[in-house]
C-alpha cells in the first residue's frame, strides 16, 4: 500500500530528527534545511503534506506558504507551521498566507499525528468533493465501500438516480436540472442524516448519480423517506402547463421525438445481509442490475438484492 509524503522543514536539525522519529513509522518523509531547499522539494515530489518551521533564515514559513499557494499545482497540499510559545503575530502571518494548522514547540508526537491524519482525510474529501453538491466523490465512496467490506459488518449500499433525467435537461436546461440535482442530494442528506445518523454515509458518483452507505435494517424506510419527499417535490420542477399534462415532449437517446413522464428517482438497495460481499466490483454490478430493474417501472422505486 502507497503511503503518503510529508516534507519537513526546518533549519533546526534536532526538529528534523524529532520529525522523522515521529513520522517515519507511518509515512515516507522527505526533509529541507530551509525553504528554499524546501521548495525543491516539495517541486519535485509533490508531496501529500508539508510541516514547515515559522522562523527561518533567507525565507521564512510564511514567505515559504505564499509562494507554495501561488503555483496552481502545489497550492492543494495543506501545510502545518511550527512556531514557539506565544507568537501570535507568527499565526496571523501564517493564516494569511494560507497555513492549515499550527503546532506549538516542542510539540506532542501524538497530537502531531492526530492532526496531520485529521487533515489528510479532510484534503481527500475536498479535492475528491463534488463541485455541486460539494458530496464526496468516486475516490471516498471506494474507499468507504472497501472499509465496510473490511469491517464485514452487515451494510447496504443504496444506488438511486433520476428516471428521465436527460429529457428535463434537454427541455428546461442546465442550470434547472443543477437545481434538480442538489434538490435530490439534500432530501438523500437529510433521511439518511436522520434516520441513520453518523452510522451513514452519502456519495456522489456524478451527475444524477448518488450512493449511500448504511446499516442493512434501515435502508428501507431510508429509500421510503427519499421517494416520498422527492415526489412531492417534483410538480416544483415543472410549467403548470406539463404538470396539468403529466408528461413533456422529447428526443431519446437515438433521437427519436417521444412522450416522457416526470421525473422519478430509482434505488437499488446492494446487501450484504443477502448476499456475501467480497469485493468493489460485485457491489457495482448488483447495483447497476438492479437500478435497470427499478427503471422498468413508471413511478419512483426501489428495489433490493433478494438473492442468497
Amino acid at each position: 500500500m502507497k503511503r503518503e509524503l510529508i516534507v519537513t522543514v526546518d533549519d533546526d536539525p534536532d526538529i528534523l530528527d524529532v520529525l522523522e522519529l515521529t513520522l517515519s513509522e507511518y509515512y515516507d518523509v522527505a526533509q529541507g534545511n530551509n525553504c528554499e531547499e524546501g521548495l525543491q522539494i516539495v517541486q519535485q515530489k509533490i508531496p501529500d503534506l508539508i510541516i514547515c518551521d515559522y522562523m527561518m533564515p533567507i525565507m521564512n514559513g510564511r514567505e515559504f506558504c505564499k509562494a507554495l499557494k501561488k503555483d496552481i499545482l502545489l497550492s492543494h497540499i495543506p501545510i502545518i507551521m511550527l512556531t514557539g510559545k506565544g507568537e501570535v503575530h507568527d499565526r496571523i502571518g501564517g493564516i494569511e498566507a494560507g497555513v492549515d494548522d499550527y503546532m506549538v514547540k516542542p510539540f506532542d508526537p501524538d497530537e502531531l499525528l492526530a492532526r496531520i491524519k485529521m487533515i489528510l482525510r479532510r484534503t481527500i474529501r475536498s479535492l475528491d468533493a463534488n463541485p455541486l453538491t460539494h458530496l464526496p466523490g468516486n475516490a471516498s465512496i471506494m474507499d468507504e465501500l472497501q472499509k465496510n467490506i473490511s469491517e464485514n459488518n452487515p451494510f447496504a449500499v443504496g444506488y438511486a438516480d433520476l428516471d428521465k433525467f436527460k429529457v428535463y435537461n434537454d427541455k428546461y436546461g442546465f442550470e434547472k436540472g443543477d437545481d434538480v440535482i442538489k434538490s435530490i442530494a439534500r432530501i438523500i442528506i437529510k433521511h439518511v442524516r436522520e434516520i441513520a445518523g453518523d452510522n451513514a454515509f452519502v456519495g456522489h458518483i456524478g451527475g444524477d448519480d448518488f450512493v449511500f452507505i448504511a446499516p442493512d435494517d434501515i435502508a428501507d424506510q431510508i429509500c421510503e423517506k427519499i421517494i416520498k419527499s422527492f415526489d412531492e417535490q417534483v410538480p416544483s420542477f415543472y410549467t403548470s402547463e406539463d404538470n396539468a399534462r403529466g408528461f413533456i415532449q422529447g428526443k431519446d437517446r437515438q433521437d427519436n421525438e417521444q412522450t416522457f413522464g416526470l421525473l422519478s428517482v430509482s434505488i437499488g438497495i446492494v446487501s450484504s445481509v443477502n448476499q456475501s460481499i467480497t469485493h468493489l466490483a460485485q457491489i457495482g454490478e448488483i447495483g447497476a442490475e438492479l437500478k435497470t430493474y427499478a427503471k422498468s417501472f413508471e413511478a419512483s422505486k426501489y428495489v433490493r438484492n433478494q438473492r442468497k
